[in-house]
């Protein structure tokens, strides 16, 4: 229930702490941890039977933890097509925008991510919220969308962004359209995107999202 993440970062606080003691990975493997709540990622140039042995030993050893199997695996993103999930994020190498020779890491919001945004933007404007008014609900899809945005506003988000305004609009045009039985109709000198706008939607912008450099 609620009370699992405080649990697991309990454990895992003691965990970290033996990780990178003196005899612990982050000094022999020269290995890293990444954690928030009971999800954690070690990154390491190499990870072989003895890093493996040492985080299986000390969760399921020394504090009884269940690792789960399925959703536990070492991926090698130097390799072509390697992707990493975490957090919501996807962080992949891709070939370098400008032709050098060279990549970067791409880091954008997950397929996972991008799901649940458009599940929650049919129940928003699903056609049981036909009684409210249109700039109310527009209004409340600009939160979601701000905060979802402001989330994912780190690494390369602008084709993502581009995809969820997309969808965003799409789902609003279809709402208006079935909120009465006489089919609504644009005036001929406005198009849908104007008149969302006139009702006050308000777009994702991948301007000033953070970079990560490349290497």
């Amino acid at each position: 229930g609620v009370i699992s993440p405080l649990l697991a970062n309990i454990y895992l606080h003691w965990f970290e702490k033996a990780f990178y003691r003196p005899d612990g990975p982050a000094t022999w493997a020269q290995a890293k941890i990444v954690r928030y709540a009971d999800d954690f990622v070690v990154l390491a140039r190499y990870v072989g039977p003895r890093l493996i042995h040492w985080i299986e030993s000390q969760l399921e050893g020394r504090f009884r933890l269940t690792i789960n199997r399925e959703k536990t695996h070492v991926v090698k993103l130097g390799e072509p097509g390697a992707t990493l999930d975490f957090l919501g994020f996807t962080f992949r190498y891709d070939r370098d925008r400008y032709g050098r020779q060279r990549k970067y890491l791409n880091v954008f919001p997950s397929r996972k991510s991008h799901a649940r945004l458009r599940e929650r933007l049919r129940e928003m404007t699903g056609p049981q919220w036909g009684w409210k008014p249109a700039p109310a609900l527009i209004g409340e899809v600009n939160r979601y969308l701000r905060g979802w945005g402001q989330y994912f506003r780190h690494g390369y988000p602008a084709q993502a962004f581009h995809a969820v305004n997309g969808f965003a609009q799409e789902r609003l045009v279809r709402h208006l359209q079935r909120r009465s039985q006489r089919r609504f109709r644009l005036p001929a000198d406005r198009t849908w995107y104007a008149h969302l706008q006139s009702l006050g939607l308000q777009l994702l912008s991948a301007k000033g999202t953070t970079v990560v450099h490349a290497l």
